[in-house]
């Protein structure tokens, strides 16, 4: 018989719809296992063969936690609000609710293809608005407890998606998500107090069964620095600094502040006005990134003198570039014998540089502080397809929280959705919309039109998975006592830090205000590695992406040689947490296999009705070598196991019976 897995395939996956044997036991009796992939976020390119090697991976543990007798919840949904979507709608010139739509079709055929025991009774949208309901509620029981609030900052600001950023959005200078280069921009926003639990954030990661790396990438990016706090007097004005080497301050020749601290205009004199402007001028144009990493260090002198708590010497204030108000207090003293930026920047003005006497700091510091490289969340868009924050702007009662009993607040239709570029979102110029009533008072209110960043629907939606129908609240206690944590949570190195953090961060605080019994979402954190190709455009192997030209779609892949084969080789391909180069020629040779083995089983003189010892005990070695493989999560070694155990049987001639086949195609499916 020809492996004909065309047939063979479209059968299993019709019984599987008609009788899904995998589906989510409701009742919380026994052991339980929630096995859970990073749910996608629907683009318009569809799913590419770099998507399968987590849903795959996943899928094997939840497989294999369902033999073993545990009640098992493997849901999947759509991440689907943000920019990625609306941009992707603004290119086909499409309303962004009409192209999600038809992108979630996309993805829901192509993953039925994968055979994964997804329970689709539990598929959530974020988009949904009995969905989204409960993440505006979740963001007013912040807002009630004081860590949420409002404020015009100098923010980073992507040109080209004409919206506010938070820092994490930033890398090396530009957006994550188009790569444009940020600019610095004043813009009315809601901000998240998450550095109030930048401690618990750090005291957490020791409990959780993380790599390492993951760990460090979020313990540097909270970045806890212990430090003194010391006051040098500017005339009347107290200019407090913070420095982890206060034992180098009889090395001060200078002080420099950030541009926009909030002394730099107090402290400049008259003579220096000019000058201050135009320096200031030029650095609003520049990111974060080119004030600190350019080699060229410059600012300008304010005109003002500062007196040491040290030894009451007068220094220089000056304003440069390379420091910033978000680090610290936006204030150093500079020490350019011992640091090298403040070395450079001396040099550059002709300030005098002096030996460096170490002394002991206790005689002068005012208090020891800790302190964070971590800065509040900013976590609001001015763009349409997002959640809208449920706030009124009331005269008389100032900010007021949308009645509960209200929600959601629906995202009202609209003809054009894209972004102003103003600071304002598109919803502010739709009155019948923003015009509404106080709760309080009665009287006249505009709703808030920023909406919130595609991270506020993937902060929490593991909590809505196991029961996502519940109508009067966003998750039900039994539920969470049972299910959560997380005990597998599968995803790429990519999210370490963004996802991770808010969505701990988002635990943590309905931890502390008794919606849930745990404080950390996800006990066991798998980060897969990227499949990567070479890309035809800069012939290098880079991470696959349709920009670069190097993507494979796995429906042709499946057409030409099967789901089984391709799920085989993307857990054949290399260690499961490093990247691996896509073969054509390799996944033939899986192919082959599968091949041999389905003519190894079909053949009648290859099954007995008694089997020998020497079969069994290859069988057992067999059975052995696969689960502890398994159980260290070397998924490829395991392929090899089998490939080994079928190298054995022909080559030796053993043959099986029904029962050691049934049990040996059990394990490996």
């Amino acid at each position: 018989m020809n492996y004909d897995f065309s047939t063979l395939e479209a059968k299993w996956r019709e019984q599987w719809a008609k009788d899904p044997y995998f589906a989510t036991k409701e009742q919380h009796t026994g052991k339980k296992y929630y096995c859970l992939d990073m749910f996608p976020y629907p683009s318009g390119s569809g799913l590419h063969v770099g998507h399968w090697k987590g849903y795959v991976f996943s899928d094997v543990y939840a497989r294999k936690k369902l033999l073993e007798g545990y009640n098992v919840l493997h849901p999947m949904g759509w991440d689907a609000f943000g920019l990625p979507a609306e941009n992707d709608a603004i290119k086909k010139g499409i309303h962004p609710r009409e192209g999600t739509k038809k992108n979630i079709a996309t993805f829901k055929r192509q993953l039925a293809t994968i055979g994964a025991i997804y329970d689709w009774s539990k598929e959530i949208n974020t988009t949904d608005p009995a969905y989204y309901k409960w993440t505006q509620w979740i963001f007013l029981q912040m807002f009630k407890a004081g860590l949420a609030y409002e404020d015009h900052l100098n923010i980073n600001w992507c040109p080209s998606c004409k919206t506010g950023l938070a820092n994490e959005e930033v890398v090396n200078g530009a957006c994550e998500r188009c790569s444009t280069e940020v600019v610095h921009r004043k813009v009315r926003q809601w901000v998240l107090k998450i550095t109030d639990y930048a401690e618990k954030l750090l005291d957490g990661l020791d409990k959780l069964d993380w790599s390492e790396k993951v760990k460090t990438m979020q313990r540097n990016w909270i970045g806890k620095s212990r430090g003194a706090r010391m006051v040098f007097k500017a005339g009347e004005h107290d200019l407090a600094i913070f420095t982890t080497r206060p034992d180098t301050i009889a090395g001060v020749t200078f002080m420099a502040l950030a541009p926009d601290h909030e002394l730099a205009d107090v402290l400049t004199t008259d003579e220096q006005k000019q000058a201050v402007a135009e320096f200031k001028t030029h650095v609003d144009n520049l990111s974060d990134l080119e004030r600190t990493d350019t080699k060229e260090k410059f600012g300008v002198f304010t005109g003002s003198y500062a007196k040491s708590p040290y030894d009451g010497k007068e220094v220089p204030i000056y304003l440069a570039s390379y420091v910033l108000s978000s680090y610290g207090t936006g204030a150093i003293m500079a020490v350019p014998d011992i640091d090298e930026r403040d070395g450079e920047f001396a040099k550059k003005y002709d300030i005098p540089v002096v030996e460096t006497e170490l002394v002991d700091p206790e005689k002068f510091v005012d208090e020891w502080q800790v302190r964070y490289r971590l800065r509040d969340w900013i976590f609001s868009r001015q763009r349409y397809w997002g959640e809208p924050i449920p706030l009124l702007h009331c005269k008389a009662c100032g900010v007021v929280a949308v009645p509960e009993a209200e929600l959601p607040v629906e995202l009202p239709e609209v003809e054009d959705y894209e972004p102003t570029g103003t600071g304002e979102s598109p919803l502010a110029a739709i009155d019948e919309w923003v015009n509404t009533t106080c709760p309080n008072c009665n009287g006249k209110a505009k709703r808030e039109t920023n909406t919130m960043p595609q991270w506020a629907g993937s902060c929490w939606y593991f909590l809505r998975y196991p029961d996502p129908n519940l109508p009067d609240r966003p998750f039900d206690p039994e539920d969470m006592q049972y299910w959560l944590p997380v005990d597998l949570y599968v995803g790429g190195i990519e999210h370490a830090i963004l996802h991770l953090l808010y969505a701990r961060f988002y635990v943590k605080v309905l931890f502390d205000l008794g919606h849930l019994p745990f404080d950390e979402p996800f006990t066991h954190l798998f980060n897969q590695g990227m499949v990567t190709m070479k890309s035809p455009e800069s012939g290098r192997v880079e991470k696959m992406s349709k920009s670069k030209g190097n993507v494979v779609n796995p429906d042709e892949i499946v057409a030409q040689f099967g789901a089984d084969t391709l799920r085989m080789y993307m857990l054949f391909m290399g260690p499961p947490e490093l990247d691996t180069e896509w073969q054509m020629d390799s996944i033939k040779g899986v192919h082959n296999f599968l091949g041999r083995l389905w003519t190894y089983l079909t053949t009648p003189e290859n099954i007995v009705e008694k089997v020998d010892d020497a079969a069994t005990r290859r069988y057992h070695r067999f059975a052995k070598d696969f689960c502890e493989r398994l159980d260290a999560f070397k998924v490829n070694t395991t392929i090899s196991a089998m490939m080994e155990f079928l190298n054995d049987l022909s080559s030796q001639k053993l043959k099986l019976d029904k029962d050691l086949v049934q049990r040996f195609l059990v394990s490996i499916s």
